[in-house]
């Protein structure tokens, strides 16, 4: 049996099309900062890891394909909304599903705006976002009527890629690497990458019937999943998540010298 950590929000759905019903894997679903602890108490054998934690786990945790969740430019659902403008951001309300997203408002802040952020948690589902200054919202909340109207809208992955012309890599799949023989992580590699193949090619099917049952409207996730989304690791990923491993660690939000465990052939321009 293959365990496997899934983000629940609709952007990993094309990551794992064909593998939920399918015999001796199983998909256990939940929000992207508690996948990390299903990993480390040995709950399934690989998962979506948001990136920042793969970078706390001091090499304990290693990628395992080249599918992952980033972005190009807009990702449409890592987006802080103020009643403010962006420059004149001081308290941020944080999602406390998001791991990553916090880290990498921090580093843009601090980078475009010269500012360092007071940083509170909230329960997007138990308080209503509209009543504070400013909000990070993620997944598919941020397309919720109910998060209320707020006065300006920075998108995260679109900002990063204005501010730094590479991708953004959010979430990889990843495994702790003493407990899954290279074998094992050959196998899950391979089966990985071909639920994503799959997935990539009936993404605009897969938002017609997974958009509407998370709250999307069809023509929104349509445009989410084949326009919005990097599924496939390359080389400016690469780039792009190693810039980010730069960044956290000159802001402590790592260890000092925190790097990603990327599989050789990912490094010489492979596919895993």
């Amino acid at each position: 049996m293959i365990r496997l950590g899934v983000v629940s929000f609709l952007n990993s759905r094309p990551l794992i099309e064909g593998l939920e019903h399918r015999a001796g894997v199983e998909c256990v679903f939940d929000v992207p900062a508690r996948l990390p602890r299903l990993l480390d108490q040995g709950a399934v054998d690989a998962a979506l890891v948001p990136v920042v934690d793969l970078l706390r786990s001091d090499a304990a945790l290693a990628v395992v394909s080249d599918g992952c969740i980033g972005c190009d430019g807009e990702t449409m659902t890592v987006r802080i909304f103020s009643q403010v403008p962006p420059d004149r951001i001081r308290s941020l309300r944080l999602d406390s599903d998001s791991h990553t997203s916090v880290a990498l408002a921090r580093i843009l802040w601090r980078e475009l705006y010269d500012r360092e952020l007071n940083l509170e948690p909230f329960d997007p589902r138990q308080q209503p976002a509209d009543q504070f200054e400013s909000v990070l919202l993620i997944g598919d909340k941020v397309v919720d009527p109910a998060r209320g109207r707020f006065a300006y809208e920075v998108d995260l992955g679109g900002a990063w890629r204005q501010h730094t012309g590479l991708p953004f890599v959010f979430a990889v799949w990843a495994c702790r690497a003493e407990r899954l023989s290279a074998a094992r992580r050959r196998e899950l590699s391979e089966l990985l990458s071909a639920a994503r193949d799959r997935g990539v090619r009936r993404a605009a099917e897969i938002a017609d019937v997974e958009g509407p049952r998370l709250g999307w409207p069809v023509e929104l996730a349509r445009r989410y999943l084949t326009r919005c989304l990097l599924y496939r690791l390359d080389q400016r990923c690469v780039a792009g998540a190693n810039l980010f491993a730069q960044r956290c660690a000159e802001l402590g939000i790592v260890p000092a010298g925190a790097e990603i465990a990327w599989p050789s052939s990912l490094l010489a321009g492979q596919c895993v």
